[in-house]
């Protein structure tokens, strides 16, 4: 921990974050509910925490930042997610994500949008990448697929297609499932996804129903959830799709993020050292 406490943090703390970690040179994005209200012209829902995307190899010195600016720091999970605190304002320091697929890299950066914050200027996660990373949460008590619906409504012209599809990868299918369901929310909007890109899906989709089925038993449903789909991969004998070498996390990561389902105060159990 610091030297510093909470009580130091002078004025609103998100608008001191942002300017802590543009003092100390440190590169960031603003995502979550501040980038969404920007995206969307509207406020949907109250905004509670500050989520800041980084770079992994940005972490340390982010939270040294804060850190100096009176924040309180911890690690709440290495594998992706960071936080501080002042009080009861948090904020969220996002450096991959909790199923390992959603990496911040310098595509993220490089792709940005300048816009003021508080008065600070800033970046704004891509459109791109909010809806790449939001199209994988699908937990029971956490759905954000209204969020990438309200995305595609308002971002769907000026999206770069090819790119999003390179982000999505091999996981495809999340991406036409949350394009269907686009146009079934929004009968009257669902010629904004382009043309071909539902052609390019239902492709792959129609090739793949073409050839047999793969003989490797795994379950890409704890890509979407972590919490649903552990019967799969505890009980009925299915590979954890999120585990080497099919995914990104080790057994440990994967056990700690679970572990957390029913303790989610260990958000707070692993200390930053400066």
């Amino acid at each position: 921990m610091s030297d510093t406490t909470p009580s130091e943090v002078r004025g609103d703390p998100h608008r001191a974050a942002l300017e802590a970690l543009n003092d100390a040179g440190v590169q960031f994005l603003v995502g979550g509910a501040y980038a969404l209200q920007m995206e969307l012209g509207v406020i949907l829902r109250e905004v509670k925490d500050l989520d800041l995307f980084v770079r992994p190899r940005d972490l340390e010195a982010a939270l040294a930042a804060l850190r100096r600016a009176g924040y309180e720091t911890s690690l709440a999970f290495p594998h992706w997610l960071a936080k501080a605190w002042a009080g009861d304002d948090f904020i969220d320091v996002i450096f991959s994500s909790g199923n390992g697929v959603v990496t911040i890299d310098d595509d993220w950066f490089r792709h940005a949008q300048r816009v003021e914050l508080f008065g600070l200027p800033v970046l704004l996660c891509p459109s791109e990448e909010g809806i790449w990373a939001r199209a994988f949460v699908m937990e029971r008590e956490r759905f954000d697929g209204a969020d990438v619906a309200h995305l595609l409504r308002c971002s769907a012209g000026k999206l770069d297609w090819g790119r999003l599809l390179e982000r999505f990868g091999p996981h495809w299918r999340v991406l036409l499932a949350h394009l269907i369901l686009f146009g079934f929310i929004y009968p009257s909007e669902r010629d904004r996804v382009p043309r071909w890109v539902m052609d390019h899906l239902t492709n792959l989709l129609a090739n793949e129903h073409a050839h047999t089925p793969p003989d490797d038993r795994v379950c890409q449903g704890t890509l979407l959830s972590r919490a649903q789909f552990l019967i799969d991969v505890q009980r009925w004998g299915y590979a954890d799709a999120r585990l080497r070498p099919r995914g990104n996390l080790t057994d440990e990561q994967a056990e700690e993020w679970t572990r957390a389902i029913e303790d989610p105060a260990t958000v707070r159990t692993l200390p930053v050292r400066p």
